[in-house]
């Protein structure tokens, strides 16, 4: 029962993930259901992720290679502050990072709902703002490191944070963009898998059955893609995952 309850989830988070984002607000709840503990869910949760992350970056292969000037520190950023979200989440007790949970959702929340028009307003601004370019230079890797460390924290959000930084540091080309956030990710997932995978921290085979429905859903998700209406997706996505984050809160702070 438990199996095709991950199985199910996984398949969700994967059409979501392909269609409107939002896969992890699926994953990551149905891995506590199944008993999984906090700081082991969320390990496991990136473990089922990374393929999407991978088979994404992968179709934007082109895109990347127009921009592979910007590939190698980013890369390099990616995997030292990935890795030292990654380390971060270690040494968080179960208990903290239930009181963590809820604010993080809250965030992730926000931004899935908020975040085409935080980008929009982003592009409009950051034309403004490349003239000091040694300082802005510096103080967007800040930025990108600090985003890698909550990736390799959390994750949920990191992809709509992404867009919004690929913005600040003055692209425009969607795809492009699209493109540097999946391979981002992709090096903070995997450096992050790697971390909790010799600390013994992912659940190999609850991870296995939700990684297998992410990698379904997601190929289901995009042969039918044209026929779901995506921002009646993204508005059942933004209440489903508005309530949880009122139910953790509620489980952190207030029952018991």
């Amino acid at each position: 029962m438990i199996e095709l309850m991950l199985l199910v989830a996984g398949v969700i988070a994967g059409a979501l993930n392909t269609l409107a984002g939002g896969g992890s607000f699926v994953a990551f709840p149905a891995l506590l259901a199944a008993g999984v503990p906090p700081v082991i869910a969320n390990a496991t949760n990136t473990f089922a992720a990374l393929p999407g992350y991978v088979s994404g970056a992968a179709g934007f292969r082109d895109e990347l290679v127009r921009h592979r000037a910007r590939l190698l520190p980013y890369t390099i950023i990616a995997l030292l502050f990935g890795y030292a979200g990654a380390e971060l989440l270690l040494h968080v007790s179960n208990d903290a990072f239930n009181r963590i949970v809820p604010w993080l959702m809250l965030l992730a929340v926000l931004l899935f709902a908020f975040g085409n028009r935080l980008n929009a307003l982003i592009v409009a601004r950051a034309g403004g703002m490349r003239g000091a370019r040694l300082t802005g230079a510096i103080l967007l890797l800040g930025l990108l490191a600090a985003l890698c460390v909550y990736g390799g924290f959390f994750n949920a959000g990191l992809g709509i944070m992404l867009l919004a930084y690929l913005a600040l540091a003055g692209m425009t080309d969607i795809h492009a963009m699209n493109g540097l956030k999946l391979w981002i990710s992709s090096v903070v997932a995997v450096i992050a898998v790697v971390r909790f995978a010799l600390s013994g921290s992912i659940d190999w085979y609850y991870g296995t059955i939700t990684l297998v429905g992410v990698v379904v859903g997601a190929y289901a998700a995009a042969r039918l893609a044209h026929l779901i209406p995506r921002d009646l997706l993204r508005t059942l996505v933004i209440v489903y995952a508005g309530a949880l984050t009122v139910w953790f809160f509620y489980t952190a702070y207030f029952a018991g």
